[in-house]
């Protein structure tokens, strides 16, 4: 059954690649894969295989990759992606020395994939976990690690009927899972290589962290840290109901400056925001001057790359997506030490509802909710000192992971 739902995916892709862009990059991306290593791949040198489904899995096999990458300079890195948001965004990336998509996992394409490239080791990002290549790993003694995993009691693994296709997780050398529900989980299966590391995310914000830009123009918005200087609020990943609500707030308030870098960046979206923003004064980062820039109350951020190192200059963080598929990065702007706000589908996010549970995060489900949290914050300068020292001290206390997972692993 497996293999003939992975035949239709593949069929799906190829007939969905005529008609959109993004299926096109990824059917092309597949069938090049494994010329890609034919011609890319040295049969002398050791690679170590990390496998990521998209950009936010890279991100948390990052830190592991740039470890071993410092210590142990004898193995070549390969990198694979199953979405072209992480693909297309990463392909150059240094820290790996080939880079390709990974095809579809049926029986064929993984024996041409594994004999490609013969990796001596292998990481699987999350939630990745391909029968075929797994099998394949297991039968030929290829050490695999399942790194950042996280399981919960309503997935298939866990269900009378995904018993057979259960039997997956056994191909894994050992799981480095996030939390204790997700050891005991696998435990109750019968599987006891098991070890609770925590994410590896709280490791990769802490480098973003480190090296941080200074942004000259935001610089100049925020304007110099006097005891006049108005607090600074910055949104990030920005979706319609999100800015319907902060921007709401905003509109009456005129001692607070806003930093708005919403997650679609487009022009019908900017158009929207900048028709909610009322007697204010705005400036698109595109388009900022250190003359416009310095007297404005509210500058949008026009382009991509600069969200990290802009949390740096905010006072408060709203994170958003909490109003639809769920919320994005919170770790980004906790790592700053401030207050982190946010909507209230983020039950499935471990790192929101440690947030939560620590006092640095705040959960927002409307304009009144969004006003009451934001009111005090404001009012209360020692609570609001509190709540950002409190999200600063839970994403320090759960780094290490990639410490924890190496020193664990034979290299």
């Amino acid at each position: 059954m497996y293999d003939i739902i992975m035949y239709a995916i593949q069929f799906g892709i190829a007939v969905g690649s005529r008609f959109n862009e993004k299926l096109r990059r990824m059917w092309r991306g597949e069938r090049e894969a494994v010329r890609t290593l034919q011609e890319k791949v040295d049969p002398d040198a050791r690679y170590i295989w990390f496998h990521a489904a998209s950009l936010g899995e890279f991100e948390q096999g990052r830190p592991l990759m740039e470890q071993i990458r410092r210590d142990c300079p004898q193995y070549r890195i390969l990198l694979t992606f199953f979405s072209p948001s992480g693909y297309e965004v990463r392909k150059h990336y240094a820290g790996a020395d080939i880079i390709t998509y990974l095809p579809i996992d049926t029986v064929g394409n993984a024996r041409k994939f594994l004999r490609a490239v013969r990796p001596v080791m292998a990481f699987f990002i999350k939630y990745e976990f391909w029968y075929n290549y797994l099998h394949i790993l297991q039968h030929r003694g290829i050490p695999t690690y399942s790194v950042s995993s996280i399981f919960r009691p309503d997935q298939v693994f866990f269900r009378w009927y995904g018993r057979s296709y259960g039997r997956v997780l056994k191909c894994f050398t050992r799981f480095f899972v996030q939390n204790e529900v997700s050891k005991q989980l696998l435990d109750k299966i019968g599987i006891h290589d098991a070890m609770v590391v925590g994410d590896t995310r709280f490791d990769r914000v802490l480098q973003i962290r480190e090296a941080s830009r200074q942004l000259p123009l935001v610089e100049k918005f925020v304007g110099a840290d006097t005891a006049d200087r108005k607090k600074v609020f910055v949104a990030g990943s920005s979706w319609q109901p999100d800015e319907e609500i902060f921007l709401g707030y905003f509109n009456g308030h005129k001692d607070w400056k806003l930093i708005v870098a919403p997650h679609v960046i487009g022009e019908d979206h900017l158009k929207f925001i900048l028709a909610l923003i009322k007697d204010k004064k705005v400036v698109r980062y595109t388009q900022a001057t250190e003359e416009n820039v310095a007297d404005a109350d509210v500058l949008v951020i026009d382009c991509f790359g600069l969200l990290s190192s802009i949390y740096h200059y905010g006072d408060v963080a709203y994170v958003g997506g909490g109003f639809g598929v769920g919320i994005h990065n919170v770790l980004e702007a906790a790592v700053w030490g401030m207050p982190v706000l946010f909507g209230p589908n983020n039950k499935h996010f471990a790192e929101a509802q440690g947030l939560l549970h620590d006092g640095g995060g705040l959960e927002v489900c409307d304009l009144a909710t969004f006003t009451l949290e934001m009111d005090r914050l404001a009012d209360d300068e020692e609570y609001r000192m509190a709540c950002g020292n409190m999200a600063g001290a839970y994403v320090k206390g759960l780094a290490g992971a990639t410490k924890k997972i190496l020193s664990n692993v034979k290299l």
